[in-house]
Order: structure tokens, then sequence, then C-alpha cells
């Protein structure tokens, strides 16, 4: 039985990975920073084992590194993420809560993927996955703002390339994945996907993975998004 283990899983896109990898018949590793909040999560039908964590409390992460020291994972998914402050001005800018999201969308991805790395060094599929955004994209900004969530999706991409260059000499990749514009609490009700069908996508494209895709940058329907 193959294992995964889900950041932010309490919700939305994190949500809709553990319910379609526990039905798949894996075994779900789901963490949120509320358990016993988390009623959806909690309902998950499957092999799931739910855990608290604040991916911002590295203290916490290396404590369930510890926890979980006996486990193999085969793919790691750093979904965690906040969009932080909206309609923010080039001259209003809260600097505390640019920091904040920074350090939830491109520090603890790093740190949760160097805490288990030897548990997924020891899986089967020695992947990971970080969830990013077109939003990060310099290529596609052609509409300005956006500064706190942009910069940090933006650090987490070039975070996980460097990894997946460092990783390269020990089997294990590491790809970004964007999962398009998904009707969650942050993509809105608006947005053009439900979460079922973007997580499908991302996992069909997880499914046809090789370790010569290490670094790149796909899009929930397997084409490559420009940096």
């Amino acid at each position: 039985m193959p294992t995964c283990l889900i950041t932010g899983a309490n919700r939305g896109l994190g949500l809709e990975f553990a319910k379609q990898y526990a039905a798949d018949g894996w075994k779900v590793l789901a963490t949120c920073r509320q358990p016993e909040t988390a009623d959806a999560l909690n309902a998950v039908e499957g092999q799931i084992q739910v855990y608290p964590l604040d991916v911002t409390d590295f203290a916490r992460v290396e404590a369930l590194g510890r926890r979980l020291q006996n486990e193999a994972i085969d793919l790691l998914i750093n979904n965690a993420g906040v969009y932080g402050p909206r309609l923010v001005r080039h001259d209003s800018v809260d600097y505390a809560a640019w920091a904040e999201v920074f350090r939830v969308n491109a520090m603890a991805p790093l740190k949760v993927s160097a805490v288990f790395l030897d548990h997924v060094r020891r899986g089967n599929h020695k992947l990971i996955v970080a969830i990013t955004s077109k939003m990060g994209s310099l290529a596609d900004n052609t509409s300005g703002g956006v500064y706190l969530y942009r910069s940090s999706k933006a650090a987490l991409n070039a975070v996980m390339r460097s990894l997946s260059i460092d990783l390269r000499d020990q089997g294990i990749a590491v790809v970004l994945l964007n999962p398009g514009w998904v009707r969650t609490d942050m993509g809105g009700p608006g947005a053009e996907l439900e979460a079922f069908e973007s997580v499908a996508g991302m996992r069909d494209v997880i499914a046809g993975l090789s370790f010569e895709d290490s670094g790149r940058w796909l899009n929930y329907d397997g084409t490559d998004v420009a940096w």
C-alpha cells in the first residue's frame, strides 16, 4: 500500500487529495492545524491518519517527523498555503503579514521536505510535490499587484527548483504543480474548476511522473507552466 503525506488537508485541495488518495487505497497521513475541528477530514473513509501540524512551527514539524520515523512515504504533498491580505497597494503593505505569507508558502515547504526526506527516501515513489500557483509566474504577470501572494509563490518555485537539483543524486524527484483556478475558500466561488476536477487532474499528472520530470512546473492538465 503506497503512502502519502499531505499538509493543509482539512479543506480545499488538501482535503480533496486526502479523499481521492484514500478512496484509491493509499495510506494517507493528513495534517492540519486543528484536527479536532476538521470534521470533513475526520469523516474521510479509508486508511487515513490525521495529525496536528502548523507548518510554520518548525519544532512541531520536526516532532512529527520523529513521531512518524518508521513510515516510508511514497509521495509528500506540500499543499498548505495562505493568500494573505488582499487588495494590498504598493504603498500600504503590511510587512509583518508579508513575512507570515512567506513563512507558510515558501519556507515551510522546504522545512517539511527536509524533515521528511528520509521518509521519502525509503518510499517506492520517492516524490515530493509542491502545490504552487500561476500567480507566481513572472512570465504570466501582466496585471501587477498581489505582492504578497505572488512573491511567496515565486519564491516557492525557486526553492523547489533548487531542491530538485540538490536531491538529484539521491533519486528523489521534486515537481511543482499548478492546480488552476479552483473554487475553494482561497479561489472563491467564481473560479473555473471544482476541487475534484483539479485534484483528479493533478493525480493523473503525478501518476505519470518519472524521475526525469524532476524540476518541472506542470499544470493540472499536464502542460508546462512558464516560469
